[in-house]
């Protein structure tokens, strides 16, 4: 298969063995919901010589998962070689937000700023999120400037915890006591 070129590429899931004796696969999906897995066009796998495109020409919901087939893979000897394979896709795949919303990656890596004293202060910058089922978290890295070396967890509550995002810029503006 020809090697794609993909200047930023996202891990959307996961194969995680073989489904029947055809050729398909179960996938675990990292989308939400795990459907949209399915939706996207040019998927990639990634082994041992490099990126290769891969084609899913049908799937569906099977139980707590997804079931797929790879076009070209009609038995399960084939389909074998590619369980535990991570399936990615192209940042550029993605389908544009609303206003106001965010994918994780992009949050990732910006500076979380709070006011205190009638000042702005440093909390640090976004390492990654947790999905906690009542709202996401920001994990709080101290970085270079930060006001001290305490990791936070801090609420993603648009409105109400954060109070402000600034993609140019890179920065969230929280309301967080440093207390907390």
């Amino acid at each position: 298969m020809n090697e794609p070129v993909v200047s930023e590429r996202l891990v959307i899931g996961r194969i995680t063995g073989c489904y029947g004796i055809k050729g398909w696969v179960k996938i675990h999906s990292y989308t939400e919901p795990m459907e949209n897995f399915l939706d996207y066009g040019e998927w990639m796998i990634e082994r041992r010589a490099g990126l290769e495109n891969i084609r899913f020409d049908a799937g569906r919901r099977q139980g707590k998962g997804l079931v797929a087939h790879i076009e070209g893979v009609d038995d399960r000897n084939l389909a074998e070689t590619y369980q535990g394979l991570e399936v990615s896709v192209a940042g550029s795949a993605l389908p544009a937000l609303e206003e106001g919303d965010y994918y994780w990656r992009e949050l990732q890596g910006m500076q979380v700023w709070c006011v205190e004293n009638g000042g702005y202060v440093l909390l640090g910058t976004v390492d990654y999120l947790i999905d906690t089922g009542a709202n996401d978290v920001l994990v709080i890295k101290p970085c270079e400037g930060s006001v001290d070396e305490r990791e936070r967890l801090v609420p993603w509550l648009p409105g109400s915890t954060v109070t402000r995002v600034d993609k140019d810029a890179a920065r969230i503006e929280v309301d967080w006591c440093l207390e907390d």
